[in-house]
């Protein structure tokens, strides 16, 4: 390999960055992580990312292809290096063995538990550490990975498309298509990065969508799509009457998919509904009778998701709105008007100024002939 144009750490770790990148799709439930071996003139003699879950960590994939020259030379990696055995070795252990002199790290793991023990093996086998470096573009790799470790709760995205005046589907419940073929398909790629995508009865039976990944619809490289459908991501439908039909497209295809629902549905509806071949789980109720949504998050924690896309109509996302539970929403916005009779955007229990929901956007682009607005909040219930 040739010499980087600008071999300063800065921009070793960039390039580090850039290759996790490459595994947005493919690495959950693990992190996404890239690494880069330089020699002491700067020259990059190996580089790899974490493809997939139960395959070569960053680390190996880079020592194996730096071979004998990763031998006194630095690694750049963006996340510190594993001191635990998984699926596969721990890395620090292996950077060890190739005689690496010196490790850069872009940030800590975030896991309370392991943290700081792989920097800690590194030191003690004589290697130089340094780091965090670009901790800030480290950690936007991974903020369900980092969520999940720290807090026990995966990320919340909500994805929703409105009209201008700021509707999402006529009284009647139709809705589709809102936005154009741009919008659907940056809408798959959020899928495909998603471990989990979270929608309600009332939209299954409403639209009957398929909430799945689809390769020919994402927009991107051929072998990347493909890559990224591979990894369907589990399908979950808020029902706390189990009222999901039993020939819905949601309960079909390849993709597992989970009906929520709590202690009051009926059995029988239970049992139409797993012999669909579909997972039942029962969770407690909140004061509303409804599926406590804050047990879900912590379940869908446990089941290793990271990223959670809540696609659903205006009453679920902003039911996940309203209690706090949304760490993230993008709005699809296009240019029509559907006028005053059809459906608001999120249904809130708002009726006095000094009760508003703050919000803080973060972003806005056009996306073919719509809008993406995405924004954050802090809401605490």
């Amino acid at each position: 390999m040739s010499s980087s144009p600008d071999s300063s750490p800065r921009a070793l770790m960039a390039r580090a960055v850039a290759l996790a990148e490459r595994g947005l799709y493919t690495t959950m439930p693990n992190p996404r992580v890239g690494c880069v071996i330089a020699d002491a003139g700067g020259a990059v003699v190996g580089e790899g990312w974490h493809r997939r879950a139960g395959q070569p960590h960053a680390e190996i994939e880079a020592l194996n292809d730096a071979g004998e020259r990763a031998r006194g030379a630095t690694a750049y990696v963006t996340l510190e290096p594993c001191s635990h055995t998984g699926r596969t070795g721990p890395c620090a252990t292996a950077l060890v063995e190739a005689g690496v002199a010196r490790v850069v790290y872009g940030m800590q793991d975030p896991n309370p538990s392991v943290a700081g023990a792989g920097l800690q093996k590194l030191r003690d086998a004589g290697i130089e550490v340094e780091g965090p470096l670009l901790e800030e573009q480290c950690r936007a790799l991974n903020p369900g990975f980092i969520k999940r470790m720290t807090l026990g709760l995966p990320l919340v995205r909500s994805k929703s498309a409105m009209s201008l005046d700021g509707r999402t589907g006529m009284a009647s419940g139709e809705s589709k298509w809102v936005t154009g073929p741009a919008a659907r398909a940056d809408v798959q790629r959020l899928r495909a990065r998603s471990c989990a995508i979270v929608t309600g009865v009332d939209t299954v039976r409403f639209d009957n969508p398929n909430m799945n990944v689809r390769a020919g619809d994402m927009a991107l490289e051929a072998a990347v799509a493909e890559a990224a459908a591979v990894i369907q991501p589990l399908r979950v439908i808020v029902d706390s009457g189990l009222r999901t039909p039993a020939k819905a497209f949601i309960l079909q295809g390849d993709a597992p998919t989970l009906v929520v629902t709590t202690e009051r549905a009926e059995p029988a509806r239970r049992e139409r509904l797993e012999e669909t071949g579909a997972e039942v789980l029962v969770l407690p109720a909140g004061g509303d009778g409804r599926v406590d949504l804050l047990a879900l998050l912590k379940e869908l924690a446990q089941r290793e998701c990271n990223e959670i896309l809540v696609e659903s109509g205006a009453t679920l996302s902003g039911e996940f709105l309203y209690r706090g539970h949304l760490d993230e929403l993008i709005v699809y916005m296009a240019p029509k008007l559907l006028g005053s009779s059809a459906r608001p955007l999120f249904e809130l229990p708002i009726e006095r100024m000094g009760s508003v929901l703050p919000i803080t956007i973060t972003e806005m682009r056009a996306v073919g002939h719509d809008w993406r607005i995405t924004a954050t909040t802090d809401i605490e219930r």
